[in-house]
């Protein structure tokens, strides 16, 4: 595929042509899933893939592993395009992290102390997110239906998802927030509040300092009161992992302030942050959601399993 191309003044030909990435290794836990989409999505891609799942799962891997030889034998493409680690020592995983000039880049999938581990042991590049602490803002015009609607759909359509929303900012021009919490609490979700939310409902707990940093993965939600648009950048800023954050508000020009200044991979405007995943924006199957700066950013499928080089044509040129 040509990204783009450009001709210079001195008749260069430049086209920037995308690459597979190498060899991609996968570390992770007990899903499944992950043994044939990432695998997948690898080989699509035109990397190969080295698999290590969890020994949970070891016997279904397996399985699945040698199905998947089957059909790259018969379609082709070589055997050894997917491997599976064959042991299950803790000591391979290590081995994979060093493994630079060897390995071109690892996605670690699965709970926090194995993302943990895997960014701080790495050799290699890491494509992954620690924490999905994903905030949701109600703006002073925010409508208030919607603003229920999208609240309990973030928080408590999956609770266990990273898109899930861990806390929600309200602001304190907005008229209908006790009415929020409310329907919160009725939908069965704890609420833990700074001072101003507790005023608004005896049933909110009072809130800790650790709460804002806290990826619940649970029908508990942090919630803040604050004092406009600024304050709730300036919260986001302090608190957020650079997963999804969400404004909720029918002013435009505080939605686009809000998309344009939250530094995350996914800032959203109206929308539940439960759409946060790769099917959801159209790209198929994801092997993850990176949250990183460089290379890909947000979902990540087929394109950020990739990278690029340049290709230049000449006639003779010499540079002067």
């Amino acid at each position: 595929e040509v990204i783009d191309s450009a001709t210079r003044p001195n008749g260069l030909k430049l086209q920037r042509v995308r690459v597979p990435i190498g060899t991609i290794g996968i570390i992770y836990e007990s899903r499944l899933n992950v043994t044939a989409d990432a695998a997948a999505l690898c080989v699509r891609a035109g990397n190969a893939a080295l698999l290590r799942g969890g020994s949970e799962a070891v016997h279904s891997n397996r399985a699945i592993h040698a199905a998947l030889v089957e059909g790259l034998v018969e379609g082709g493409v070589p055997a050894e395009a997917v491997q599976l680690i064959p042991t299950q020592d803790r000591a391979a995983v290590g081995a994979m992290l060093a493994a630079a000039g060897l390995i071109d880049m690892i996605v670690p999938r699965g709970g926090k102390s194995l993302v943990a581990r895997v960014q701080a042991d790495a050799r290699v590049p890491v494509l992954a997110h620690l924490d999905g602490i994903c905030h949701t803002y109600v703006h002073a015009a925010a409508d208030p239906d919607m603003a229920t609607e999208l609240a309990l759909n973030a928080k408590l359509r999956r609770t266990g998802i990273c898109g899930a929303m861990e806390t929600l900012l309200i602001d304190s021009a907005f008229p209908h927030a006790a009415a929020l919490v409310a329907a919160l609490i009725a939908a069965g979700c704890e609420v833990r509040g700074d001072e101003r939310i507790r005023a608004l409902d005896s049933r909110v707990i009072p809130a800790s300092a650790n709460d804002w940093d806290t990826e619940y993965l649970d029908a508990i939600l942090s919630v803040a009161m604050v004092d406009g648009l600024e304050a709730a950048l300036a919260h986001i800023a302090r608190h957020s992992s650079g997963h999804t954050d969400v404004i909720v508000t029918a002013d435009d020009a505080a939605a686009e302030r809000f998309l344009s200044e939250v530094d995350s991979a996914i800032v959203m405007h109206n929308a539940s942050s439960q759409f946060a995943d790769g099917g959801e924006f159209g790209l198929g199957a994801e092997i993850g959601i990176a949250t990183g700066r460089l290379h890909a950013r947000g979902p990540v499928a087929l394109e950020g399993l990739t990278t690029y080089k340049w290709q230049v044509r000449g006639q003779g040129q010499a540079r002067p």
